[in-house]
């Protein structure tokens, strides 16, 4: 049997099976299903080129399938390209699936209320050369990062990045992105990348953070350091270009779970210790791949579901329908119950086969995503310029 063929296609095959039919939990099995299944149904198209066609070619071009044991393998990455076939399917429809979402969440005509201005930055299909071939780089020579400046005590858990076009265009919207990681773990320049990237492109000013961690920090700490993150941005983002009136907050798993709380809390003083004077409003928010349930051990008030008011700001919320580690039905009844109560628009895209940490690459799924908080931001914005009754 020719081994060195069956590592890639043994690794596709496993990841193929917990992409289509990951394991709940935080079990030890449930780990290996999460981070294999992940890579499988996020970067479908290099997973078939690189480690299943590339090597096929290769070993029948060295004559290595000249026994059951190597046309077994074949077999193998036969199936596997057959599962890799309806993934790959799942992440193209996200995008007309998106934008039924923003139909449902924003009116029928939306996309004509958005500012001619801000309309036409929008991007208008997928950037497949970077999906097929460039997944994993996030990096783009037309934005700076400015990396590790400090925004509070906490030594290196109080760092933020600063990600800027390099012409610095004056008067740019913000978007601050919260990294998850349980708030046990996790750092800045992690998650969200290609969302960062691709607004600090198109003119805006980008932060990430990190923020102080469990088990020494506990709620509220970390949404003390975000509100303290908002402060900042308030007082210095002028440096970078940025017009901090506008400001958009952001989070993935966790990171998403402070970013809501951060968003319907404005300007309250008991998550404000020493600085309660300042302006920690948000214009909007967007809940990533989110938890929306109480903190460790803590009461209803450490969730977000406990602080939805009818003066809540715009919500864009997504979720995958396969994520093995928040059930799609919390999403779902954030979502309702944000929209019973909230007069601001709410979109909730739930993303068909989507796992938890889907916003780590430029896949087709993200990259959808990507576009559609573009799109939500601008119509945002243009309400925000002419206020709506």
């Amino acid at each position: 049997m020719p081994v060195g063929y069956l590592i890639p296609v043994a690794l596709v095959a496993i990841g193929t099976l917990f992409a289509l039919r990951p394991v709940p939990g935080w079990t030890p099995l449930g780990r290996v299903s999460y981070f294999f299944g992940l890579a499988a149904n996020e970067l479908p198209f290099a997973a078939f080129f690189w480690l299943l066609l590339a090597p096929t070619a290769l070993a029948f071009a060295e004559g290595d399938i000249h026994s059951a044991g190597g046309w077994a393998i074949v077999a193998l990455a036969a199936v596997s390209t057959i599962g890799l076939a309806v993934i790959a399917s799942r992440g193209l429809g996200e995008r007309a699936r998106i934008e039924r979402a923003m139909d449902a969440g924003l009116g029928a005509g939306w996309r004509a209320a958005i500012d001619t201005d801000l309309s036409a930055g929008l991007r208008r299909r997928p950037p497949w050369a970077r999906i097929l071939f460039l997944p994993i780089l996030k990096r783009r020579p037309d934005v700076r990062r400015v990396a590790d400046l400090s925004y509070g005590e906490a030594g290196r858990r109080n760092l933020l990045d600063v990600y800027h076009h390099r012409s610095r265009p004056q008067g740019a919207p913000v978007m601050i992105h919260l990294h998850g990681g349980t708030y046990s773990g996790g750092h800045k320049n992690s998650q969200s990348l290609p969302l960062l990237y691709h607004l600090a492109g198109q003119g805006w000013v980008c932060v990430s953070a990190n923020y102080r961690l469990r088990p020494q920090a506990q709620h509220p700490d970390h949404l003390i350091d975000l509100k303290k993150i908002i402060a900042w941005v308030r007082e210095h983002a002028h440096e970078y270009g940025a017009d901090p009136s506008t400001l958009f907050v952001a989070g993935s798993s966790a990171g998403g779970h402070m970013a809501a709380l951060a968003a319907l809390t404005p300007n309250d003083p008991a998550f404000q210790p020493g600085f309660e004077d300042a302006d920690t409003s948000v214009t909007g928010a967007i809940y990533l791949n989110g938890w929306y349930g109480t903190y460790f051990g803590q009461g209803p008030e450490s969730s977000p579901l406990s602080h939805i008011t009818p003066d809540a700001p715009p919500f864009l919320v997504a979720h995958g329908d396969l994520d093995p580690l928040v059930p799609v039905a919390e999403a779902r009844e954030f979502a309702d119950r944000l929209r019973a109560t909230s007069a601001a628009p709410v979109v909730y895209a739930e993303l068909r086969g989507g796992n938890h940490a889907f916003d780590l690459y430029h896949s087709v799924r993200f990259e959808a995503v990507i576009d559609a908080i573009e799109a939500f931001t601008a119509l945002v914005r243009s309400q925000k310029r002419t206020p709506q009754p």
